[in-house]
């Protein structure tokens, strides 16, 4: 497995908990150090300070589809924050129209409730940063769809 020590992830949830788990799963598994934010006012300010390779934002039934879609386009529109590959992770994939997720700049969605370890997985494949970690762990398939 390849070495992401180098590698930064911004993880914006608003739950707590959501934040902890995935981000001991991440730094364990994937080698990678995951900051993590909660408030939208650090949200931009973070992935722009941090020089982050990748964006987690964690959307639930709560998030209204204006202000994620409003905090994509400002990230899009930022010289400093455009580049960076966002991954949503979704309670309700069907809900959300992946065909426009992908013009708005997202690399992938990720369902929820997820297997940690096959999230990992699926964030590295996603980002293309050539980890294998199914040879590490038995991974239990996940709905994922890379854009």
């Amino acid at each position: 497995m390849a070495i992401l020590q180098s590698r930064r992830i911004l993880l914006v949830s608003d739950e707590q908990t959501v934040r902890e788990i995935t981000q001991i799963c991440l730094e364990t598994v994937v080698k990678c150090e995951v900051l993590t934010v909660s408030s939208s006012n650090e949200r931009i300010v973070n992935a722009e300070a941090q020089q982050v390779n990748a964006i987690l934002l964690d959307i639930d039934e709560k998030t209204s589809h204006t202000d994620w879609l409003a905090l994509v386009q400002s990230l899009q529109n930022n010289p400093a924050t455009q580049d960076i590959p966002i991954i949503l992770l979704i309670t309700n994939i069907q809900s959300h129209n992946l065909l426009q997720l992908g013009s708005k700049g997202i690399k992938a969605a990720i369902a929820k409730s997820f297997d940690l370890l096959a999230l990992a997985d699926r964030i590295v494949a996603a980002l293309d940063w050539n980890g294998n970690l199914m040879e590490l762990v038995a991974v239990h398939w996940i709905a994922i769809a890379i854009l």
